[in-house]
Protein backbone atom coordinates (compact mmCIF):
# COMPACT_ATOMS: atom_id res chain seq x y z
CA UNK A 1 0.00 0.00 0.00
CA UNK A 2 1.30 3.56 -1.04
CA UNK A 3 0.71 5.56 2.59
CA UNK A 4 3.31 8.42 2.17
CA UNK A 5 3.96 8.27 6.25
CA UNK A 6 2.96 5.67 8.79
CA UNK A 7 1.65 6.48 12.58
CA UNK A 8 3.16 4.66 15.62
CA UNK A 9 -0.12 2.96 14.95
CA UNK A 10 0.56 1.81 11.39
CA UNK A 11 4.11 0.55 12.72
CA UNK A 12 3.16 -1.56 15.34
CA UNK A 13 0.18 -3.74 13.08
CA UNK A 14 2.70 -4.12 10.30
CA UNK A 15 5.16 -5.22 12.96
CA UNK A 16 2.63 -7.80 14.49
CA UNK A 17 1.72 -8.99 10.81
CA UNK A 18 5.73 -9.74 9.92
CA UNK A 19 5.42 -12.01 12.91
CA UNK A 20 2.49 -13.32 12.26
CA UNK A 21 3.62 -14.24 8.53
CA UNK A 22 7.21 -15.72 10.05
CA UNK A 23 5.16 -18.03 12.41
CA UNK A 24 2.38 -19.00 10.12
CA UNK A 25 5.68 -19.95 7.71
CA UNK A 26 7.28 -21.97 10.80
CA UNK A 27 3.90 -24.01 11.94
CA UNK A 28 4.38 -23.05 15.06
CA UNK A 29 2.44 -25.29 18.19
CA UNK A 30 -1.11 -25.24 19.34
CA UNK A 31 0.67 -23.33 22.23
CA UNK A 32 1.53 -19.91 20.56
CA UNK A 33 -1.67 -20.13 18.97
CA UNK A 34 -3.35 -18.21 22.06
CA UNK A 35 -1.39 -15.20 21.51
CA UNK A 36 -2.65 -15.12 18.01
CA UNK A 37 -5.92 -14.55 19.22
CA UNK A 38 -4.51 -11.36 21.62
CA UNK A 39 -2.79 -9.94 18.40
CA UNK A 40 -5.74 -10.18 16.17
CA UNK A 41 -7.98 -8.54 19.36
CA UNK A 42 -5.25 -6.04 19.11
CA UNK A 43 -5.47 -5.30 15.54
CA UNK A 44 -9.50 -5.49 15.62
CA UNK A 45 -9.62 -2.64 18.31
CA UNK A 46 -6.93 -0.85 15.76
CA UNK A 47 -9.35 -1.20 12.70
CA UNK A 48 -12.92 -0.22 14.76
CA UNK A 49 -10.37 2.71 16.06
CA UNK A 50 -9.21 4.18 12.58
CA UNK A 51 -12.68 2.98 11.00
CA UNK A 52 -14.39 5.72 13.13
CA UNK A 53 -11.32 8.22 12.55
CA UNK A 54 -12.13 7.84 8.71
CA UNK A 55 -15.90 8.22 8.97
CA UNK A 56 -15.20 11.29 11.08
CA UNK A 57 -12.81 12.45 8.02
CA UNK A 58 -15.60 12.02 5.42
CA UNK A 59 -18.17 14.35 7.73
CA UNK A 60 -15.48 16.87 8.29
CA UNK A 61 -15.38 16.79 4.80
CA UNK A 62 -19.05 17.30 4.07
CA UNK A 63 -19.39 20.33 6.07
CA UNK A 64 -16.22 21.57 4.24
CA UNK A 65 -18.47 21.27 1.40
CA UNK A 66 -21.63 22.75 2.75
CA UNK A 67 -19.86 25.72 4.00
CA UNK A 68 -18.51 26.67 0.83
CA UNK A 69 -21.40 26.54 -1.02
CA UNK A 70 -21.77 22.71 -1.98
CA UNK A 71 -19.58 23.83 -5.48
CA UNK A 72 -19.79 21.06 -7.99
CA UNK A 73 -16.46 20.26 -7.78
CA UNK A 74 -15.75 20.31 -4.32
CA UNK A 75 -19.45 17.79 -4.64
CA UNK A 76 -17.86 15.72 -6.64
CA UNK A 77 -14.81 14.74 -4.43
CA UNK A 78 -16.78 14.21 -1.36
CA UNK A 79 -19.10 11.74 -3.61
CA UNK A 80 -15.67 9.55 -4.01
CA UNK A 81 -14.80 9.99 -0.46
CA UNK A 82 -18.49 8.43 0.24
CA UNK A 83 -17.92 5.61 -2.73
CA UNK A 84 -14.81 4.96 -1.29
CA UNK A 85 -16.43 4.57 2.65
CA UNK A 86 -18.87 2.44 0.95
CA UNK A 87 -16.39 -0.15 -0.54
CA UNK A 88 -14.25 -0.49 3.00
CA UNK A 89 -17.35 -0.93 4.51
CA UNK A 90 -18.63 -3.99 2.53
CA UNK A 91 -15.86 -5.27 2.05
CA UNK A 92 -14.59 -5.41 5.76
CA UNK A 93 -17.76 -6.78 6.60
CA UNK A 94 -17.44 -9.46 4.25
CA UNK A 95 -14.11 -10.24 6.28
CA UNK A 96 -16.44 -9.97 9.77
CA UNK A 97 -18.67 -12.41 7.96
CA UNK A 98 -15.45 -15.25 7.41
CA UNK A 99 -14.33 -15.09 10.29
CA UNK A 100 -17.71 -15.70 11.99
CA UNK A 101 -18.67 -18.46 9.66
CA UNK A 102 -14.66 -19.77 10.59
CA UNK A 103 -15.16 -19.77 14.31
CA UNK A 104 -18.71 -21.59 13.99
CA UNK A 105 -16.86 -24.22 11.55
CA UNK A 106 -14.70 -24.95 14.01
CA UNK A 107 -16.77 -25.52 17.16
CA UNK A 108 -17.92 -21.88 18.52
CA UNK A 109 -16.40 -19.48 20.96
CA UNK A 110 -15.51 -20.84 24.54
CA UNK A 111 -17.83 -18.95 26.84
CA UNK A 112 -15.62 -18.68 29.78
CA UNK A 113 -12.72 -17.82 27.90
CA UNK A 114 -14.57 -16.01 24.70
CA UNK A 115 -11.66 -17.66 23.07
CA UNK A 116 -12.80 -19.69 19.82
CA UNK A 117 -12.55 -23.27 20.34
CA UNK A 118 -10.95 -24.70 17.67
CA UNK A 119 -8.28 -22.66 17.64
CA UNK A 120 -5.43 -25.13 16.52
CA UNK A 121 -8.19 -26.47 13.91
CA UNK A 122 -6.35 -26.06 10.48
CA UNK A 123 -8.55 -28.56 8.72
CA UNK A 124 -11.49 -26.32 8.49
CA UNK A 125 -9.87 -23.51 7.83
CA UNK A 126 -7.99 -24.97 4.58
CA UNK A 127 -11.33 -26.87 3.59
CA UNK A 128 -13.33 -23.65 3.89
CA UNK A 129 -10.76 -20.91 2.59
CA UNK A 130 -8.97 -22.73 -0.02
CA UNK A 131 -10.61 -25.92 -1.27
CA UNK A 132 -14.13 -23.77 -0.91
CA UNK A 133 -12.15 -20.98 -2.82
CA UNK A 134 -13.11 -18.33 -0.43
CA UNK A 135 -9.48 -17.34 -0.28
CA UNK A 136 -9.44 -16.85 -4.03
CA UNK A 137 -12.74 -14.66 -3.89
CA UNK A 138 -11.24 -12.55 -0.62
CA UNK A 139 -7.89 -12.06 -2.86
CA UNK A 140 -9.73 -10.75 -5.76
CA UNK A 141 -12.20 -8.41 -3.40
CA UNK A 142 -9.44 -6.83 -2.04
CA UNK A 143 -7.28 -6.02 -4.96
CA UNK A 144 -10.09 -4.95 -7.20
CA UNK A 145 -10.78 -2.36 -4.25
CA UNK A 146 -7.70 -1.27 -4.27
CA UNK A 147 -7.92 -0.87 -7.98
CA UNK A 148 -10.99 1.38 -7.22
CA UNK A 149 -9.64 3.64 -4.36
CA UNK A 150 -6.38 4.09 -7.03
CA UNK A 151 -8.95 4.98 -10.08
CA UNK A 152 -11.05 7.24 -7.91
CA UNK A 153 -8.37 9.61 -6.05
CA UNK A 154 -6.06 8.91 -9.48
CA UNK A 155 -3.16 7.59 -6.86
CA UNK A 156 -1.83 4.26 -7.30
CA UNK A 157 -1.68 1.95 -3.99
CA UNK A 158 -0.28 -1.74 -4.18
CA UNK A 159 -2.50 -4.49 -4.12
CA UNK A 160 -2.74 -6.04 -0.34
CA UNK A 161 -3.94 -9.76 -1.36
CA UNK A 162 -0.44 -11.26 -2.96
CA UNK A 163 0.75 -14.62 -4.42
CA UNK A 164 4.12 -15.81 -2.48
CA UNK A 165 6.02 -14.88 -5.37
CA UNK A 166 4.73 -11.02 -5.15
CA UNK A 167 5.25 -10.96 -1.43
CA UNK A 168 8.70 -9.23 -0.04
CA UNK A 169 8.73 -11.53 2.39
CA UNK A 170 8.52 -15.00 0.85
CA UNK A 171 9.58 -14.47 -2.59
CA UNK A 172 13.32 -15.50 -1.79
CA UNK A 173 12.26 -18.04 -0.03
CA UNK A 174 12.53 -21.58 -1.47
CA UNK A 175 9.96 -23.56 0.90
CA UNK A 176 7.32 -20.40 0.09
CA UNK A 177 8.02 -18.71 -3.13
CA UNK A 178 6.07 -20.71 -5.15
CA UNK A 179 2.56 -20.83 -3.12
CA UNK A 180 -0.54 -19.24 -4.04
CA UNK A 181 -2.59 -16.22 -1.74
CA UNK A 182 -4.47 -18.67 -0.79
CA UNK A 183 -2.05 -21.75 0.29
CA UNK A 184 0.44 -18.85 1.68
CA UNK A 185 -2.44 -17.53 3.79
CA UNK A 186 -4.89 -20.56 4.79
CA UNK A 187 -3.28 -23.91 4.36
CA UNK A 188 -2.33 -25.89 7.23
CA UNK A 189 -3.12 -22.56 9.35
CA UNK A 190 -4.80 -23.23 12.59
CA UNK A 191 -7.50 -20.64 13.52
CA UNK A 192 -6.34 -18.60 15.82
CA UNK A 193 -3.81 -17.39 12.99
CA UNK A 194 -6.24 -17.67 9.99
CA UNK A 195 -8.49 -15.17 12.41
CA UNK A 196 -5.57 -12.57 12.97
CA UNK A 197 -4.63 -13.08 8.93
CA UNK A 198 -8.13 -11.69 8.21
CA UNK A 199 -7.86 -8.78 10.69
CA UNK A 200 -4.56 -7.42 9.18
CA UNK A 201 -6.63 -7.94 5.62
CA UNK A 202 -8.96 -5.68 7.43
CA UNK A 203 -6.56 -3.30 9.06
CA UNK A 204 -4.84 -3.19 4.91
CA UNK A 205 -8.15 -1.76 3.97
CA UNK A 206 -8.62 0.85 6.45
CA UNK A 207 -5.37 2.56 6.00
CA UNK A 208 -5.67 2.59 2.30
CA UNK A 209 -8.88 3.67 2.88
CA UNK A 210 -7.51 6.47 5.31
CA UNK A 211 -4.58 7.62 3.01
CA UNK A 212 -7.30 8.12 0.29
CA UNK A 213 -9.82 10.47 2.36
CA UNK A 214 -6.93 12.71 3.27
CA UNK A 215 -5.88 12.79 -0.48
CA UNK A 216 -9.29 13.48 -1.35
CA UNK A 217 -9.67 16.53 1.42
CA UNK A 218 -6.82 18.36 0.27
CA UNK A 219 -8.59 18.35 -3.52
CA UNK A 220 -11.34 20.22 -1.82
CA UNK A 221 -11.06 24.28 -2.31
CA UNK A 222 -8.15 23.21 -4.62
CA UNK A 223 -8.90 26.01 -6.83
CA UNK A 224 -9.08 28.50 -3.97
CA UNK A 225 -6.30 30.43 -3.55
CA UNK A 226 -5.08 30.63 -0.17
CA UNK A 227 -3.96 33.75 1.42
CA UNK A 228 -1.19 33.04 4.13
CA UNK A 229 1.21 36.15 3.74
CA UNK A 230 -0.62 39.10 4.83
CA UNK A 231 1.79 42.85 5.18
CA UNK A 232 0.68 46.52 4.93
CA UNK A 233 0.75 48.46 1.88
CA UNK A 234 1.60 52.38 1.64
CA UNK A 235 0.89 54.12 -1.68
CA UNK A 236 1.83 57.60 -1.65
CA UNK A 237 1.08 60.39 -4.25
CA UNK A 238 4.56 61.21 -4.25
CA UNK A 239 8.03 60.05 -2.28
CA UNK A 240 8.99 62.86 -2.79
CA UNK A 241 7.39 65.99 -0.63
CA UNK A 242 8.67 69.71 -0.33
CA UNK A 243 8.60 71.17 2.87
CA UNK A 244 5.57 73.00 4.17
CA UNK A 245 3.28 70.79 1.61
CA UNK A 246 1.38 68.02 2.22
CA UNK A 247 2.15 64.19 2.22
CA UNK A 248 -1.04 62.61 1.00
CA UNK A 249 -0.72 58.16 0.49
CA UNK A 250 -2.96 55.22 1.16
CA UNK A 251 -2.34 52.71 3.56
CA UNK A 252 -4.13 49.17 2.90
CA UNK A 253 -3.68 45.42 3.59
CA UNK A 254 -1.84 43.24 0.68
CA UNK A 255 -2.01 39.42 0.90
CA UNK A 256 -0.26 36.58 -1.33
CA UNK A 257 -0.01 32.96 -1.45
CA UNK A 258 3.35 31.21 0.01
CA UNK A 259 1.68 27.96 -1.99
CA UNK A 260 0.99 30.01 -5.53
CA UNK A 261 4.09 30.47 -7.62
CA UNK A 262 3.11 33.69 -10.09
CA UNK A 263 4.66 34.59 -13.17
CA UNK A 264 4.46 37.95 -14.28
CA UNK A 265 5.75 40.44 -16.97
CA UNK A 266 5.92 43.93 -17.95
CA UNK A 267 4.87 44.71 -22.06
CA UNK A 268 5.72 40.75 -22.56
CA UNK A 269 9.25 41.35 -20.53
CA UNK A 270 9.38 39.06 -17.18
CA UNK A 271 10.27 40.48 -14.03
CA UNK A 272 11.79 38.39 -10.99
CA UNK A 273 8.81 37.73 -8.36
CA UNK A 274 9.89 37.47 -4.78
CA UNK A 275 7.50 36.45 -1.97
CA UNK A 276 4.94 36.83 -4.55
CA UNK A 277 5.77 40.38 -5.27
CA UNK A 278 6.77 41.41 -8.41
CA UNK A 279 9.17 43.97 -8.75
CA UNK A 280 9.12 46.26 -11.75
CA UNK A 281 12.22 48.63 -12.56
CA UNK A 282 12.86 50.21 -16.08
CA UNK A 283 14.34 53.44 -17.46
CA UNK A 284 11.34 55.68 -18.19
CA UNK A 285 11.99 57.76 -21.74
CA UNK A 286 10.53 61.19 -23.03
CA UNK A 287 7.24 61.70 -25.08
CA UNK A 288 5.41 63.75 -25.82
CA UNK A 289 4.98 66.29 -23.20
CA UNK A 290 2.23 68.72 -22.62
CA UNK A 291 2.35 72.47 -21.90
CA UNK A 292 2.98 71.04 -18.01
CA UNK A 293 5.82 69.55 -19.30
CA UNK A 294 4.05 66.11 -18.17
CA UNK A 295 3.79 62.74 -20.95
CA UNK A 296 1.23 60.58 -20.51
CA UNK A 297 2.57 56.60 -20.79
CA UNK A 298 1.83 53.16 -19.66
CA UNK A 299 2.85 49.53 -19.30
CA UNK A 300 1.20 46.28 -19.77
CA UNK A 301 1.50 44.28 -16.61
CA UNK A 302 0.83 40.96 -16.60
CA UNK A 303 0.45 37.75 -14.00
CA UNK A 304 -0.03 34.24 -14.63
CA UNK A 305 -1.42 31.80 -12.07
CA UNK A 306 -1.75 27.92 -12.45
CA UNK A 307 -4.22 26.95 -9.70
CA UNK A 308 -5.34 23.58 -9.38
CA UNK A 309 -4.00 22.25 -12.92
CA UNK A 310 -5.75 25.60 -14.44
CA UNK A 311 -3.73 28.49 -16.10
CA UNK A 312 -5.39 32.21 -15.01
CA UNK A 313 -3.48 35.01 -16.57
CA UNK A 314 -4.68 38.85 -15.37
CA UNK A 315 -4.00 41.49 -17.24
CA UNK A 316 -3.95 45.17 -16.60
CA UNK A 317 -2.84 48.20 -18.19
CA UNK A 318 -0.97 50.86 -15.97
CA UNK A 319 -0.52 54.87 -16.35
CA UNK A 320 2.26 57.09 -15.59
CA UNK A 321 3.53 60.42 -16.43
CA UNK A 322 6.77 61.25 -17.43
CA UNK A 323 8.17 64.75 -16.46
CA UNK A 324 10.79 66.27 -18.29
CA UNK A 325 13.65 67.30 -16.69
CA UNK A 326 14.87 70.59 -16.06
CA UNK A 327 17.94 71.50 -17.67
CA UNK A 328 20.56 73.86 -15.38
CA UNK A 329 23.95 75.16 -17.85
CA UNK A 330 26.36 77.27 -15.82
CA UNK A 331 29.66 78.41 -17.33
CA UNK A 332 32.26 77.27 -14.64
CA UNK A 333 35.03 79.52 -16.71
CA UNK A 334 33.78 81.64 -19.43
CA UNK A 335 30.41 83.56 -20.09
CA UNK A 336 30.23 82.99 -23.45
CA UNK A 337 30.26 79.99 -26.22
CA UNK A 338 33.43 81.38 -28.67
CA UNK A 339 34.56 79.56 -31.84
CA UNK A 340 37.46 77.09 -31.93
CA UNK A 341 37.63 78.50 -27.76
CA UNK A 342 37.38 75.44 -25.21
CA UNK A 343 34.44 76.41 -23.52
CA UNK A 344 33.48 74.91 -20.49
CA UNK A 345 30.32 74.24 -18.90
CA UNK A 346 28.60 72.97 -16.11
CA UNK A 347 25.19 71.28 -17.05
CA UNK A 348 22.90 69.52 -14.36
CA UNK A 349 19.44 67.79 -14.06
CA UNK A 350 18.23 68.12 -10.60
CA UNK A 351 15.00 66.40 -11.06
CA UNK A 352 17.06 63.35 -11.85
CA UNK A 353 19.60 64.03 -8.23
CA UNK A 354 22.93 63.17 -7.35
CA UNK A 355 22.93 59.71 -9.05
CA UNK A 356 22.36 61.64 -12.71
CA UNK A 357 26.26 61.19 -14.84
CA UNK A 358 25.02 62.81 -17.73
CA UNK A 359 26.95 62.59 -21.06
CA UNK A 360 26.84 64.33 -24.12
CA UNK A 361 27.05 64.68 -27.97
CA UNK A 362 26.95 67.69 -29.84
CA UNK A 363 26.27 68.96 -33.81
CA UNK A 364 28.72 71.89 -34.86
CA UNK A 365 31.40 71.13 -31.90
CA UNK A 366 33.36 68.57 -30.32
CA UNK A 367 33.03 67.38 -26.97
CA UNK A 368 35.51 66.51 -24.38
CA UNK A 369 34.29 64.84 -21.39
CA UNK A 370 35.32 65.71 -17.96
CA UNK A 371 35.22 63.42 -15.00
CA UNK A 372 33.74 65.92 -12.75
CA UNK A 373 29.65 65.41 -12.85
CA UNK A 374 28.08 67.62 -15.62
CA UNK A 375 31.12 69.22 -16.74
CA UNK A 376 31.66 69.31 -20.42
CA UNK A 377 34.14 71.00 -22.50
CA UNK A 378 32.80 72.25 -25.78
CA UNK A 379 34.73 73.13 -28.75
CA UNK A 380 32.31 75.18 -31.07
CA UNK A 381 33.34 74.94 -35.49
CA UNK A 382 30.42 76.18 -36.74
CA UNK A 383 27.76 79.37 -36.12
CA UNK A 384 25.57 77.39 -34.01
CA UNK A 385 25.50 74.28 -31.80
CA UNK A 386 23.33 71.73 -31.04
CA UNK A 387 24.36 69.88 -27.95
CA UNK A 388 22.36 66.53 -26.70
CA UNK A 389 21.79 65.53 -22.78
CA UNK A 390 21.55 61.54 -22.37
CA UNK A 391 21.52 59.73 -19.06
CA UNK A 392 21.96 56.04 -18.81
CA UNK A 393 21.70 56.27 -22.41
CA UNK A 394 18.24 57.87 -22.41
CA UNK A 395 18.27 61.06 -24.23
CA UNK A 396 17.22 64.15 -22.12
CA UNK A 397 16.73 66.67 -24.26
CA UNK A 398 18.76 69.32 -26.35
CA UNK A 399 20.46 72.48 -25.76
CA UNK A 400 20.82 75.40 -28.49
CA UNK A 401 23.50 77.48 -28.26
CA UNK A 402 24.98 80.51 -30.76
CA UNK A 403 28.31 80.84 -31.17
CA UNK A 404 30.36 84.16 -31.72
CA UNK A 405 34.07 84.80 -32.93
CA UNK A 406 36.63 85.67 -30.26
CA UNK A 407 36.24 89.74 -30.19
CA UNK A 408 39.67 91.92 -30.67
CA UNK A 409 41.31 93.31 -27.86
CA UNK A 410 41.39 96.67 -26.53
CA UNK A 411 45.02 97.78 -25.73
CA UNK A 412 45.57 100.04 -22.66
CA UNK A 413 48.64 101.66 -21.80
CA UNK A 414 49.48 102.92 -18.65
CA UNK A 415 52.24 104.80 -16.40
CA UNK A 416 51.67 104.43 -12.79
CA UNK A 417 48.30 103.22 -12.41
CA UNK A 418 47.68 106.19 -15.11
CA UNK A 419 46.32 106.07 -18.69
CA UNK A 420 48.66 107.64 -21.01
CA UNK A 421 47.31 109.31 -23.55
CA UNK A 422 49.58 108.01 -27.01
CA UNK A 423 47.85 111.25 -29.07
CA UNK A 424 48.59 114.16 -26.59
CA UNK A 425 51.98 112.85 -25.07
CA UNK A 426 53.64 112.75 -21.88
CA UNK A 427 56.35 115.66 -21.04
CA UNK A 428 60.08 114.93 -20.43
CA UNK A 429 61.71 113.07 -18.66
CA UNK A 430 58.53 110.57 -19.65
CA UNK A 431 57.44 107.92 -17.68
CA UNK A 432 60.42 105.33 -16.30
CA UNK A 433 57.71 102.32 -16.10
CA UNK A 434 55.04 101.77 -18.99
CA UNK A 435 52.70 98.74 -18.64
CA UNK A 436 50.14 97.68 -21.33
CA UNK A 437 47.59 95.52 -21.50
CA UNK A 438 45.27 93.96 -23.57
CA UNK A 439 41.38 93.63 -23.11
CA UNK A 440 38.55 92.04 -24.30
CA UNK A 441 35.19 92.16 -23.76
CA UNK A 442 32.93 89.40 -23.23
CA UNK A 443 30.08 88.95 -24.60
CA UNK A 444 27.17 85.92 -22.49
CA UNK A 445 26.01 83.20 -24.44
CA UNK A 446 22.66 82.56 -26.35
CA UNK A 447 20.24 79.87 -26.68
Amino acid sequence: MAIEKLSPRQKMIGVMYLVLTALLALQVSSSVLDKFILINKSLERSVTTQAKENAAILESMRMSVQETGNRKKDVEVLEKGVRIRKETNQITQYIDDLKSQLVVRTGGTNTTTGFPKGLGNDSVVAKFMCDDKKADELKSLLNSYVQYVSSTVEKPYANIALDAKDSELFKHDPNQHAKSFSDLNFQRTPLGAALATLTQFQSEVIYTELDALETLRRKLGAEDIRLDTIYPLVKPRSNIVAAGTKYDAELFLAASSSAVRPDMAIDGHAIPVEDGVGKISFIATPGAYDASGLAKKSYKATIKLKVAGVDSTFVRNIPYFVAKPVIQVQSAAVTALYLNAANELNIQVPALGSNCYPTFTAEGASVIPSQSRGVVTIVPHAPNVKLSVYHNGTFLDALAFQVRTIPKPHIQVTSGRKPLNELQGIPSPGPRRIEIRAKVISHCATR
